[in-house]
């Protein structure tokens, strides 16, 4: 299954990576495709050009980007894609990974997914030390389903949940929050997911890539959606911090937890702990920066001092914040680049 096997990666230098405000990077989220099963309409146009196969690495390549990462301080390793379960053999890449979960070198080895492929991979991931996966679900209803994702089927996501909870994993759910298409269902999905014994975290819509809607249609302020639930439930904020972007609440009335994710009306850049891997080896400091690193080169040189000392050069050039804007006045996106590319 795994082919023939690198070994693994030595660096001579195995300090932490501390970036130029003193964050120290212990989160790093590795995109393993840029295709996925669904076209959602905020994230991708319908018809996409995705990447030739000859452009990735190698799942044994990725094994090792992420194992120097964690040799130097990475703690949480979250595979994301496009959809990283519609990749082939993906498997393989959790079960090499959960190595360092057995030494105690790595916390957390978990997965964004869009649920399409969750029945038949969630005892898998369990075995391979996954404890807890975030699900991208928009709504509950089977045509609005359909038409945000243009492909999806709602039925195959409800059996992919049910086998993750089957397999004792635990579920975050994440729902882009959407103007005029879902922002009358947020209080539905809160109590679905909170009787489930599931978290829901809801997202703003990002500027990112070029797409056939305007996003300045389908943005939703989360502040205004805040309010609105204040008015009904009781919010007590939470103390919960992962260095990512989420603001957490309890709400009283159903014992669950909700997040808000707040790009454009309230970004908490301050705290970021994390950098993204595409599946081409580039290395970006920021979602919301075009800044990147090739690492798929000094990788491929077979030389780690080489490849260490480029994670560390990109390291120092770490912006201190994204600078996601939405435009009424211009349609063109804040990034060029889809969220495919970089991972969700």
């Amino acid at each position: 299954m795994w082919g023939t096997k690198l070994a693994p990666a030595q660096p001579e230098t195995a300090g932490p990576l501390v970036d130029p405000f003193g964050r120290a990077i212990s989160y790093l989220r590795v995109s393993v495709t840029d295709r996925c099963d669904f076209r959602c309409v905020y994230c991708m146009s319908e018809d996409m050009a995705f990447l030739p196969k000859r452009d990735l690495l190698t799942l044994e390549e990725l094994d090792r980007l992420c194992s120097l990462f964690v040799a130097r301080g990475v703690r949480k390793l979250r595979i994301t894609g496009g959809e990283p379960l519609v990749r082939r053999n993906i498997m393989s890449l959790f079960e090499g990974l959960s190595r360092h979960l057995a030494t105690g070198a790595l916390d957390e080895l978990t997965v964004t997914t869009n649920g399409s492929q969750l029945a038949r991979h969630a005892r898998d991931l369990a075995a391979c030390g996954v404890r807890r996966v975030n699900v991208s679900l928009d709504t509950l209803d089977p045509e609005k389903f359909r038409r945000i994702t243009r492909w999806g089927d709602l039925s195959k996501v409800m059996e992919g949940l049910d086998a993750a909870q089957a397999a004792g994993l635990g579920i975050k759910i994440n729902a882009v929050a959407l103007k005029d298409v879902n922002e009358d269902e947020i209080e539905t999905l809160m109590t679905w997911a909170h009787r489930r014994g599931m978290d829901l975290t809801l997202i703003e819509v990002m500027p990112l890539g070029e797409i056939e809607a305007r996003r300045v249609d389908q943005f939703l302020p989360l502040s205004a959606v805040r309010a609105r639930l204040a008015a009904r439930y009781t919010l007590q904020d939470l103390p919960d911090r992962t260095g990512g972007p989420a603001r957490y609440v309890r709400v009283a009335e159903t014992g669950g937890k909700l997040g808000f994710i707040t790009p454009l009306s309230h970004n908490f850049c301050e705290s970021c702990n994390r950098v993204r891997l595409t599946c081409t080896g580039q290395l970006f400091m920021c979602l919301g920066q075009e800044d990147m690193a090739d690492l798929r080169t000094p990788l491929r040189e077979g030389d780690d001092r080489l490849l260490s000392l480029a994670i560390e050069n990109a390291i120092a050039r770490k912006p201190k914040g994204h600078d996601f804007i939405i435009d009424r006045r211009q349609a063109r996106p804040a990034v060029g680049r889809h969220m495919s590319v970089t991972g969700g």
